[in-house]
C-alpha cells in the first residue's frame, strides 16, 4: 500500500515537474522573441508590395520592391497611445506583417532566407500623409512622414513555429469597432524569402532587425481622440488610442 501511495506521489510529482519545466520553457521563449525587437537596429518597410493598395494611392506596381526605413524609437507597444503630431489633425494607418530578423545576414540566397526568421509581429506603419505627399512631390525622402516617434506600434513578437505559413495569413484592422483594412498575405508581390534576400544584398540585416511587408488595401485616416483595433486572425490583436501629441510644436 506504502509502496503503491509513493509510486502515485512520484508520479504526480514528476507530472508537476514536467508542468512547471514546461511552462517555464514556454516563458523564456517568449520572453527571447521579446527580446529581438529590443536589440534591433534597424526597421526596413516595403512600399507598394499589394498591388490593390500601389493601385487606391495612384502609383504604379513596382518591378523591384520599394524599400525605405524606420527608426527603431519609433516603436510603440501594444496599449500604447499613437501620437499625431502638430498641425496634423490625422495620420493614415497601413497594418503590415513584420518579419523579425534572427541573425546576421548578408548576401543570403533566396532558398535559404527563411532560416534567419525568428519570428512574426503585426506592425502598423502610421504615415502623415500630407507631409509625404509634399516629399514625393519634391523628390525627397519619407522620413518626417514616417519615422516620428509612435508612427510604429507594434505587437508581441510570435515563435515562427506559429506562423507555418506566413504567406497564408489574414490582417485586419478597424477603427472605431469599423472594418478598415482585411486583406492576405497571400497577395503580397514580392514574398519573404525574396525580400530578405534582396535587402541583405543590400544592407546587412542584424539580429532583431524588423522587415515591414507591405500593407493590403484599404489605408484610410485615423484621428485624435478614435482607437484602433488590428490583429493576425487567430493569433493576436492589438489595440491602440489615437492622441495628439503633448509638448513642443514642429516649426
Amino acid at each position: 500500500m506504502y509502496a503503491t501511495r509513493n509510486l502515485v506521489c512520484g508520479g504526480a510529482a514528476r507530472a508537476i515537474g514536467k508542468s512547471f519545466a514546461s511552462r517555464n520553457m514556454a516563458t523564456a521563449t517568449t520572453a527571447a522573441h521579446e527580446n529581438l525587437l529590443t536589440i534591433g537596429s534597424k526597421i526596413i518597410a516595403v512600399g507598394r508590395n499589394y498591388a490593390a493598395h500601389a493601385k487606391e494611392l495612384g502609383n504604379a506596381v513596382p518591378k523591384e520592391p520599394v524599400l525605405f526605413m524606420k527608426p527603431t524609437s519609433s516603436y510603440l507597444m501594444n496599449g500604447g497611445t499613437i501620437e499625431v503630431p502638430h498641425p496634423l489633425e490625422s495620420l493614415d494607418h497601413e497594418v503590415e506583417l513584420a518579419v523579425v530578423i534572427s541573425q546576421r545576414a548578408r548576401d543570403v540566397p533566396e532558398a535559404t532566407a527563411m532560416d534567419y526568421v525568428g519570428g512574426y509581429a503585426l506592425a502598423l506603419d502610421m504615415t502623415a500623409r500630407e507631409i509625404q505627399a509634399t516629399a514625393k512631390s519634391a523628390g525627397l525622402p519619407w522620413t518626417v512622414a514616417k519615422g516620428q516617434d509612435t508612427f510604429t506600434p507594434i505587437s508581441s513578437v510570435l515563435p515562427k513555429s506559429m506562423v507555418p505559413d506566413p504567406h497564408d495569413i489574414e490582417l485586419w484592422l478597424k477603427v472605431d469597432g469599423e472594418i478598415r483594412q482585411k486583406g492576405s498575405t497571400s497577395d503580397m508581390i514580392f514574398k519573404i524569402p525574396f525580400l530578405i534576400s534582396h535587402i541583405s544584398s543590400i544592407m546587412t540585416l542584424l539580429q532583431g532587425d524588423v522587415i515591414l511587408t507591405g500593407t493590403p488595401k484599404g489605408v484610410g485616416p485615423v484621428k485624435v481622440g478614435q482607437k484602433i483595433d488590428a490583429g493576425i486572425t487567430g493569433l493576436l490583436d492589438v489595440h491602440f488610442d489615437v492622441e495628439r501629441r503633448p509638448g513642443a510644436k514642429r516649426q
